[in-house]
Order: structure tokens, then sequence, then C-alpha cells
């Protein structure tokens, strides 16, 4: 009998193409969606037939214990990815990113102690460590809470942190930095350039251009997630590791390279409500890696470039497209 592997968040954008990734390597999955009352699986429902065939779909909410112990009961491992994501809206709704992000957590943390889950992965971001103070960051990098999203997903990692050492649980956290690629929300900067110049502007709104960041293909994430359930335990267990690609481009290059890519020209309007305060950015961001490739054998395999054309080919379907709105800020 294959593993049985449940996901929260599977209807999100990392959590749809991990599905998809474990269930192409012969893996049983078990999916978290959050319950709403339109019957919606989110990103899931662009899997093709056969692969969501081959997924259990579970609704349900993070938030509810009794529903998170129903998902992982029988699972032999279980990738925690439900969180709430967008930094502009943690201004707005602090407590719902405490609810989500840390209390989802503890659920799946007693989940799993009370049914002896074998090996959790636990999701964290690189936003944790704010500004680099160091680079490139490695996992020992002081952690900064510079946005409530942030302090929210900091929390998380601690509760992991804790119960691994108060009740030797097999947690591992990974800590993806700035994925990008087919199906990512609009709140991101990449899929904001590219469906806007996709739905035919060429006027683009976008936030502060200065930042740099390490952005990693979603592929190359799901795989990571998948090397965390393959590597050895003893090699993992009880550690946090980056997964991080170690390049580093502004936010301005980036969107060069995108029109690049598009065969277009653009104009950039810096938008007020796109900026974060100033101290909430974080301006630098770039990973160290090495932990995961040595314990793992995990380093990604797409340049930026073959990441962004993929991500370019899939959101210049007009299908695709067509679910965005392109002609409004996202929070």
């Amino acid at each position: 009998m294959s593993t049985t592997v449940a996901i929260t968040g599977a209807d999100g954008f990392i959590g749809s193409h991990l599905a998809e990734t474990l269930v192409g390597s012969g893996y049983r999955v078990r999916a978290m969606v959050q319950y709403n009352s339109f019957g919606s699986w989110g990103w899931l429902e662009s899997l093709d037939a056969h692969t969501l065939a081959a997924i259990e779909v579970v609704p349900g909410d993070v938030r509810d214990r009794d529903t998170v112990l129903a998902l992982m009961t029988g699972a032999d491992m279980v990738c925690h990815l439900a969180a709430l994501i967008a930094i502009p809206y943690s201004y707005q709704a602090p407590w719902s990113y405490l609810e989500t992000n840390a209390g989802g957590t503890l659920n799946v943390l007693e989940a799993g102690r009370a049914l002896g889950t074998s090996r959790i992965v636990c999701t964290s971001t690189s936003e944790v460590y704010g500004s680099a103070q160091i680079v490139p960051i490695t996992e020992d990098h002081p952690l900064q809470a510079q946005s409530p999203y942030s302090a929210s997903k900091i929390a998380a990692d601690k509760l992991a942190e804790s119960y691994h050492l108060s009740f030797d649980l097999p947690i591992i956290t990974l800590r993806p930095f700035n994925t990008y690629g087919p199906r990512q929300s609009a709140r991101a900067v990449i899929p904001t350039v590219i469906s806007q110049l996709a739905a035919g502007r060429r006027e683009i709104a976008l936030g502060s251009l200065t930042p740099t960041r390490d952005f990693n293909f979603v592929l190359d994430t799901a795989l990571a997630f998948q090397s965390m359930l393959e590597a050895p335990l003893e090699d993992v267990v009880g550690q946090t590791f980056n997964a991080g690609s170690g390049v580093e481009i502004s936010v301005a290059d980036t969107v060069k390279l995108i029109a690049e890519l598009m065969g277009t020209t653009l104009d950039i309007r810096v938008e007020g409500e796109r900026l974060r305060p100033e101290r909430s950015e974080v301006t630098r961001l770039v990973s160290d890696s090495s932990a995961i490739k040595r314990a793992a054998s995990w380093k990604p395999t797409h340049t930026l470039a073959e990441g962004l054309h993929s991500t370019i080919e899939w959101f210049c379907n007009p299908d695709n497209l067509s679910r965005y709105k392109t002609d409004q800020y996202n929070v």
C-alpha cells in the first residue's frame, strides 16, 4: 500500500502543486480544502481529471480541531500548508492571521501528538527573517516580526519547535523563499505584472521597486516538500530548512525581465496603497540552502528565466487569465 500524505491548504497555490506532484510520485493524497458554501476546491479544480480523481478531497477548516483530527487520522505523514499569507491584509485583520496561522498549526500539532503521526512538515516563510542582517540568510538568522503576518508565522514556527522539544513530535520545518508560478494570486509581484501585461495594460501599478528577493519556481518548492517526506527522518527531524535559489534580484529588475520575456515595454507607476509601512518592508532576502542540500539532496532546477517563461505561458492562456481581476489591487 502506498504512503498516505495529508495536506492542509491543498486548495491554494503551493498546496495544489504539491498535491499534484505527490500523486505523480505515487503517494496517496488526502487534501484539505477550506469549506465554503460554493463547494469550491480552489486550485485543485484546475488539475487534470486523472490526477484529481486520485486525491481524496476533505472540506474543512484548519482552525477547527475536530476537522484537522479527522483529516490526519490514518495519514502516514502530514504537510501543513494552510495559512493566511497576504502581508497587506495582515495589517487590516491581524487577529485572523493569529487564529489561522498559529491556531491552525496548534491544531495540527495536537492531532499529530494524539495520533502518533510519523512525520509532520510545517511550512514557514522567509518573511520570518525580516530584512537580511547577514547574507546569504542561514537558518540561524535572527527572526524579525516586521508584519503581523510574519509574527503569526514566527508563532507557528515556535509552536512546532516546542512540540518537538516537549513531546518529541517528529516535526520538520520548511522555509520556502518567494515561490512563484502558475496559480499564484495576484497579490504577489510576479503574477501582478504578468497578468496586467497579459491583459494588454502597459502602465503597471506596483509597490516598492527596490527590495530584493530570492524567487523560486513552484515546482521546485513542491519538490522541496517531497524531499522532506523522503529524507531519512534522523537527518531532518526537529530541524528547519531554507528552500531558496541563493540568487538575489530586485523587484525592478524582475519586472524588466518579465517585460523582455513577454516582448513588450511598460511604464511603472508606484501606488501608495501598494507600499508597506516603511519599517515593515523587508528590503532584502537571499537564501543559504546548503542545509537542505546536505540533508535531502534538494536544489532548485529552474532558473528564474525558465520559471518565468512557464508562468507567462500559463497566465497568457485566456481561461487562466479570466480568473484574475487585472484592473484592481489585490490585497
